[in-house]
């Protein structure tokens, strides 16, 4: 099976793993050629939070939430890396439920491989507080990569 697209899903816990998530991405993108497809998702007050922090001006423009993940810092820092290993990327912003949102993110750009970070949780935890990494390893049509924060 060949490799064309690839998804790097990236969210507000995502900071502390951005390094991690670039190589894992660069090593399978690179090899492949594969487009990689910057997917930032935010929550409805995440976003309106972005909006206020990043100054949109939400009354003379219509502002997407690609517009939003564009200047995202965290975006930006994966576009940097990604540049520098001469990757080929786009970059899509949404707004919803952090997992769903992914996989029909996947969908929509016929995905080969999902990127997805997280932090090690019990089951106990996964199951009173949810886990997006665990919605879209179940529910993504392709393969997914879970890429985990260095533990020190």
């Amino acid at each position: 099976m060949a490799i064309e697209s690839i998804l790097l899903a990236v969210g507000p816990g995502d900071a502390d793993r951005l390094e991690r998530l670039a190589d894992e991405t660069i090593d399978v993108a690179g090899p492949t050629g594969a487009r990689v497809v910057l997917a930032h998702v935010f929550t409805r007050e995440e976003y309106n939070s972005a909006l206020d922090n990043l100054d949109f001006d939400t009354t003379a423009d219509e502002v997407s939430a690609d517009d939003v993940a564009m200047r995202h810092s965290t975006i930006r820092e994966l576009v940097d890396t990604l540049d520098e290993a001469g990757v080929e990327y786009d970059i899509r912003g949404r707004v919803g439920d952090h997992g769903e949102s992914i996989v029909r993110l996947a969908n929509d750009v016929d995905a080969d491989r999902v990127l997805v970070g997280g932090r090690k949780r019990s089951p106990a935890g996964k199951a009173v507080f949810g886990s997006v990494a665990q919605e879209v390893m179940l529910s993504a049509p392709c393969p997914v990569t879970f890429v985990r924060a260095d533990t020190k």
